[in-house]
């Protein structure tokens, strides 16, 4: 029933900027065909794998929630087509460092065509997008993008420095998230902010919003790697563990586990995989310190501050649709 109820929310929400959409694939289209045939083969292949349009339809609904005009501005629908293209290029370059084979239920692009070709394609999209946005002409937007950008690469480091470490504080966890998940997301509403001609308190407002709304995005993905099904989750399930990542989940199990179950995770880390520590003994020690439920309860404050800040807008179908986001985002199940 949960799963219904979400698909008609969906529905609602893409009613209102389902035209736009349209009008973002199209430019993202035109803007990904490039001279050199492997460039258009992976990106192709990148876009055709799906995903949701989360974050250019967050980039619309905010540029329409703070915008006089009746239709949404060429700036906005060329900006929704940058932040996916730049989400895109991390995607490849993730896989690659990752050394991932799947990528939403289909082969990675670097199991494909390797890792030299995939580095290249993700650095092309990734200046593609870039080369959108200075088609703009608009200092503030490269502000926010090249920080971003900064922002998402230091996350990466921080990430790869502490795979397979044991010892990762919460914060630290938070830091990453904030770092490679939530400063996407805050730069989404903020450029849609400034696409419908939002001043700098609305637009900060909804930079808040959004990085609330990453932030409880990226806790509930990581407890659909322990919960979910790899049919559903598009990639193996337990594959952060099996990678060398401690997340949320298993952090709260970490404080009360026994000695004996802490080197159950260590050998996990340390092999990189789950033949001698099957899967299922992660999932029973992180039922029994109720990791899930308490990264769900973490990820629930994020949500309720998200909305906090969404009320202080005027009523509109705009701010119904990103407060409906933020519930589909917490109840998610996929």
């Amino acid at each position: 029933m949960k799963t219904l109820t979400q698909a008609v929310s969906m529905k609602q929400i893409l009613d209102l900027v389902r035209d736009d959409l349209a009008r973002v694939e199209k430019a993202i289209g035109l803007e990904t065909v490039g001279s050199i045939a492997a460039v258009n083969t992976i990106s192709h292949h990148m876009q055709s794998a799906g995903g949701k349009r989360l974050r250019p339809i967050l980039l619309l609904l905010s540029s329409r929630l703070v915008s006089a005009n009746t239709e949404t501005t060429s700036e906005a629908i060329q900006l929704a087509a940058v932040v996916e293209l730049i989400h895109t290029s991390t995607l490849v370059h993730d896989d690659v460092i990752d050394d991932a084979k799947t990528r939403r239920g289909q082969a990675s692009a670097n199991a494909l065509w390797g890792n030299q070709m995939s580095v290249l394609a993700g650095d092309w999209l990734y200046m593609q997008a870039f080369q959108i946005a200075m088609r703009q002409r608009n200092f503030s937007i490269l502000d926010v993008l090249i920080g971003l950008t900064q922002t998402m690469v230091e996350g990466e480091f921080l990430q790869m420095d502490r795979l397979g470490r044991i010892d990762i504080s919460e914060a630290d966890y938070m830091e990453l998230v904030d770092r490679k998940t939530a400063s996407l997301f805050n730069a989404c509403c903020r450029l849609g902010a400034m696409a419908g001609g939002a001043n700098d308190t609305q637009s900060a407002r909804l930079g808040e919003f959004a990085w609330n709304l990453g932030m409880a995005f990226q806790l509930i993905d990581d407890i659909l790697d322990f919960t979910s099904k790899e049919t559903i989750l598009g990639k193996p399930v337990g594959n952060d563990l099996a990678e060398g990542k401690v997340t949320l989940p298993l952090l709260y199990s970490l404080v009360d586990t026994t000695r004996e179950e802490t080197r159950m995770i260590e050998t996990i880390l340390k092999d990189r995989n789950y033949d001698r520590v099957p899967f299922s003994a992660v999932l029973e020690i992180i039922e029994k310190y109720k990791g899930v439920e308490k990264a769900h309860e973490r990820a629930q404050q994020f949500t309720a501050r998200a909305r906090q800040v969404i009320d202080t807008f005027p009523e509109s179908p705009y701010r119904k649709a990103v407060l409906t986001i933020a519930d589909i985002i917490t109840e998610r199940d996929r």
